[in-house]
């Protein structure tokens, strides 16, 4: 359930931040707990386990956030030249070492997915966000340089009785470089909150919407709350 960031560090990461990383990766980290498939049409449910970093309106070239004076805009984010909506609604998840790493459908639809090509030959640590978020309990966006060019993968789900097509953007920390969708057959339909995909390790995940197609989207939680993928509602509809 949604938490103050520090209150989900007190309460769940301090049982277990004095394992060793053997430890933490055997037995934590790979976990998948059994979670109640929620259905309910009036909300978008949390893609991932993990801490909100940034929610904004933005238009394609504006920033979404910026890291050391430079910009990161959704096109960027993206890599889509045929995402030409006006305006989006973007909401990062941090997952941190120490969250369940299996993503969900926030919202039900048929879901298709592509790899993106590196910016980057490397992908960069994001090893400094999550101490910023676990040791000093702030959001430093200046430790966001891995948002620029780490491996992603773009999913795109076509919803069909709210028209419009909204996106899970799913960025790998440059340990493992792995992103894992459960079933590779591309275009197919999934269930609200049905399992489909996980990253390893330090990774990231934005759930981008676009806005303007008859609905609009009340934000439910603030930046620096820890959410749960599958259990908490994220976004409210508001069908107009």
């Amino acid at each position: 359930m949604a938490k103050l960031l520090a209150d989900w560090v007190n309460q769940d990461v301090t049982k277990v931040r004095g394992r060793s990383v053997r430890w933490l990766s055997e037995r934590h980290f790979f976990r998948d707990p059994m979670r109640p498939i929620q259905s309910d049409s009036d909300y978008f449910f949390s893609p991932a386990d993990g801490v909100i970093i940034y929610q904004r309106r933005v238009r394609q070239d504006e920033a979404v956030v910026e890291i050391k004076g430079r910009n990161y805009t959704l096109r960027e984010a993206m890599r889509e030249p045929s995402y030409e909506v006006e305006e989006s609604l973007v909401i990062g998840i941090f997952m941190t070492f120490y969250d369940v790493h299996v993503n969900r459908i926030p919202y039900p639809g048929v879901l298709s997915f592509r790899e993106l090509e590196p910016i980057d030959s490397f992908n960069r640590p994001m090893l400094a966000m999550e101490n910023a978020l676990v040791d000093d309990l702030i959001v430093d966006h200046d430790t966001a340089d891995y948002l620029h060019g780490n491996q992603r993968m773009l999913n795109k789900v076509e919803t069909g009785d709210l028209g419009l097509d909204y996106y899970i953007l799913q960025m790998a920390d440059y340990d493992v470089d792995s992103i894992t969708p459960f079933d590779l057959s591309s275009h197919r339909p999934y269930q609200q909150n049905q399992r489909f995909s996980q990253i390893r390790y330090g990774s990231q995940v934005d759930l981008i919407v676009p806005l303007g197609k008859g609905v609009d989207f009340e934000c439910l939680h603030e930046v620096s709350t820890h959410i749960e993928a599958g259990v908490d509602p994220l976004l409210k509809i508001i069908r107009n």
